[in-house]
């Protein structure tokens, strides 16, 4: 069985669709708990939203290390590169 390498290539990409996707439910969310009046859902919304704020912290993080990570490597192949 052949391992696959690690493509990391679109990461910074995938998160910030990520990103987008989870602050898009946080709005849909705060919509939903602006027009009921049912307290259980509201609670349930407000829930899923911390959640959602939560993630939201780790996955900035997630993509500022990628972009480190990323700058570095095009530092390293230019560096590769100047040598040839």
């Amino acid at each position: 069985m052949k391992n696959n390498p690690d493509d990391r290539s679109d990461n910074v990409e995938r998160i910030q669709r990520n990103i987008n996707s989870t602050l898009e439910n946080i709005n849909l969310a705060n919509e939903m708990m602006s027009k009921t009046d049912d307290q259980k859902t509201i609670k349930d919304l407000e829930e899923r939203n911390k959640r959602r704020e939560k993630s939201l912290k780790g996955l900035r993080k997630e993509i500022k290390d990628e972009a480190i990570a990323n700058e570095i490597k095009e530092e390293v192949l230019s560096k590769e590169i100047s040598i040839k």
